[in-house]
């Protein structure tokens, strides 16, 4: 059982991180201070090292925080289904991955990820493996027409997916997200349903 000393470490912890992901989302990861996410966390500046070591440590910790949430909030195929009733589970599922908070993180930091000797880049890379491995798994279960495979289908859809929302965060008042996904929906329904589902 965990002392209190050892709790309130952990719950310190917990708000550094949430406050850290909100301004890494909000501001980027080069604008936020350590200044910045004391203010928003209401812990100490100097604290922040003493938990994660550096801004390039809390920046990893709020990434691996990240994509323990979105591994939570991923459900994986049970028994196989009617097609139609699958392909609604994937497209619920990657609605509800697009409209958690995580996902404006993971858009903002992308340019992080992708500079030369990133600290991120490896993590962004595992991330992506895991959102096109949940989306293929799904797609194994349904009725592909030759030619197309799950591995492909699934780099469309999770690369349109992710498009539509860094478009909408991009231009709020002209991108709706939602008729966005309900059409690519319908598109990828058209291949991968058969006829009258």
């Amino acid at each position: 059982m965990a002392t209190r000393r050892e709790q309130t470490s952990h719950e310190s912890s917990e708000r550094i991180l949430k406050a850290a992901a909100e301004l890494f989302a909000e501001k980027g990861y080069r604008q936020t201070t350590f200044a910045d996410v004391a203010e928003r966390s209401g812990i100490s500046r100097g604290s922040i090292p003493w938990h994660f070591g550096s801004k390039e440590g809390l920046l990893l910790a709020v990434l691996e925080r990240s994509v323990s949430l979105i591994g939570a909030g991923l459900t994986e195929p049970d028994e196989p289904e009617e097609p139609a009733a699958g392909f609604d589970r994937l497209v619920a599922g990657a609605q509800a991955l697009l409209e958690m908070p995580t996902t404006k993180l993971f858009v903002t930091l992308l340019v992080e990820a992708l500079e030369p000797g990133s600290p991120i880049h490896g993590r962004y890379v595992e991330i992506h493996d895991t959102l096109r491995g949940h989306c293929r798994r799904w797609l194994e279960q349904l009725p592909l027409p030759p030619g197309l495979s799950a591995d492909a289908l699934a780099v469309t859809i999770s690369g349109a997916g992710i498009g539509i929302h860094q478009q909408w965060l991009l231009a709020p008042d002209r991108i709706d997200p939602e008729a966005a996904m309900a059409a690519l929906r319908r598109m990828v329904a058209a291949v991968v349903l058969p006829v009258g589902e």
